[in-house]
């Protein structure tokens, strides 16, 4: 009966009420009584909790989807289901902004076009130690960015060397490197190391 009643205000001034009145079936007595009750409690707890919704979506800088708002208000005791909370973000036009995750940069800036390939894209070999690959990743720690350079041995497929450090600067691969020459032999001269952050040496 309230869809009724509100949709004959909405066309109040358009079509004469009593002529509404008959063709919703309703009556003119119901209709003022309807009026003048004010918003409903459905209606009073969505506005509230549309300038909930708002307030937690603008304390987030825009970031917070559904879901996250949603979980706030379960937090802060306020229950509502998540249907209703992306209803009323979607009405109030509130779209989160995803900032891009940070990601460490792993390779070197420069010309990398001068860096000779010394492996040639071909990772096998006869020999244990005369072709060596290595490459730096990054792993999230509490305390930060823990760097991790490895060194892998083409003929046997082993890692044979690794370091870490809190930081990309050359002593890491040097370290890894060591540790590499003392569990394969080095040939001088002969063996080769290409890392794939644009540097590469003949051992």
């Amino acid at each position: 009966m309230s869809r009724k009643y509100a949709f004959i205000a909405s066309e109040e001034g358009h079509y004469p009420l009593h002529l509404m009145f008959r063709w919703a079936k309703v009556s003119k007595s119901g209709f003022y009584e309807w009026k003048g009750r004010g918003p409903s409690y459905t209606s009073r707890r969505r506005t509230h909790l549309a300038r909930l919704i708002t307030a937690l979506f603008e304390a987030s800088d825009g970031t917070y989807g559904y879901r996250r708002v949603h979980a706030d208000l379960l937090r802060s005791g306020y229950w509502a289901d998540d249907d209703t909370v992306r209803q009323i973000m979607r009405e109030l036009d509130l779209v989160p902004c995803q900032p891009r995750p940070f990601r460490p940069v792993t390779t070197i800036a420069g010309d990398t076009g001068q860096t000779p390939d010394l492996v040639k894209r071909h990772f096998n070999a006869v020999v244990p130690g005369t072709k060596l690959v290595g490459d730096i990743t990054y792993i999230p720690t509490w305390e930060g960015w823990l760097y991790l350079a490895t060194v892998l041995d083409c003929a046997t497929k082993k890692v044979v060397g690794y370091a870490m450090a809190d930081h990309m600067r050359a002593s890491l691969v040097v370290d890894a490197l060591k540790m590499a020459a003392r569990n394969v032999r080095i040939v001088p001269d002969v063996s080769i190391f290409q890392a794939l952050v644009t540097f590469s040496w003949v051992v």
